[in-house]
């Protein structure tokens, strides 16, 4: 897996999504389970197919442009293939020094919001954390753990270990990324609409700024067409009380989501299975440490 990787980084950008068009449409075509998923999703969120349609050739652009992401981007920087929206916030964000959370769908390239903020806003004292679910391919885990990290960005695995990483980056006024429309384990999530329909979501990111008093942004990476590159958006969050419930955190948290969503239908993951019920945990259902 490492080799083949390595020699798909070294591919123009712009064929590796050309290619990736072509395996989305593929594994759509071949999947009848993940085409009505797909189709399901769409329908849930009340938008018509033509807005949705592009996100099924997206799928695979995503997939397809990771060995650029993981290995191409540690030998040179993003440069040109880079552009920003909304920087200011997150700057000013990172000047109050209470830590900073970013939630990121999973939107366009979500994984280029990490990098993008390794290189203009954190340093390898001081990184950002992401959080993250290692794979179940032995091979792919090893390319992933020796992929993503790099200066200015380190990895959290989601395990007590990893929340305490992620804990500990904030009091230090540090930042932390995390996907809020992952399917969390069973026991770290609550019930909560996610367009009209109760989905399992994550208690995560609203506990922790409770409990740190952690600033909260919204993110996401836009694909721009022909190779071009990417647009890191960044949007206010919503507002989460102290004394909020889970509950309520949690669709406030949702909603959020669903506004980006709406934003560019054409490159959300539909496929993605949203409102499966959650897996055994992999963290515990202790209070987070303090």
């Amino acid at each position: 897996m490492g080799l083949v990787f390595r020699w798909l980084s070294r591919l123009p950008l712009a064929l590796l999504h050309a290619l990736g068009a072509l395996l989305g449409w593929i594994v759509y075509l071949a999947s009848p389970a993940y085409r009505r998923r797909f189709k399901a999703n769409v329908s849930q969120a009340g938008l018509p197919w033509a807005a949705a349609r592009p996100a099924v050739a997206a799928a695979g652009r995503m997939a397809a442009e990771l060995p650029w992401l993981w290995i191409a981007t540690k030998r040179r920087p993003l440069g040109s293939k880079l552009q920003w929206d909304g920087a200011e916030l997150l700057a000013a964000a990172l000047e109050q020094k209470r830590g900073l959370i970013v939630m990121t769908p999973h939107m366009g390239c979500f994984e280029i919001c990490a990098q993008a903020i390794a290189e203009r806003f954190t340093t390898p004292e001081a990184p950002i954390t992401v959080l993250y679910r290692p794979a179940r391919q032995a091979s792919l885990r090893e390319v992933m753990a020796g992929s993503r990290e790099r200066p200015g960005l380190a990895t959290a695995p989601a395990t007590l270990a990893g929340v305490r990483q992620m804990i500990r980056a904030l009091r230090k006024g540090e930042v932390i990324g995390l996907l809020p429309d992952q399917v969390p384990p069973d026991g770290l999530g609550v019930w909560a609409p996610f367009f009209g329909k109760p989905a399992y979501t994550m208690t995560l990111a609203a506990r922790l700024v409770q409990q740190t008093g952690a600033a909260l942004l919204l993110l996401w990476g836009e694909r721009l067409p022909g190779g071009q590159g990417f647009v890191v958006h960044v949007l206010p969050a919503p507002e989460i009380a102290k004394d909020a419930s889970a509950e309520d955190a949690a669709a406030s948290v949702n909603a959020a989501m669903e506004s980006v969503i709406r934003r560019a239908p054409g490159q959300y993951l539909w496929g993605y299975h949203r409102y499966k019920q959650p897996r055994g945990l992999d963290i515990g259902a202790a209070p987070l440490p303090r």
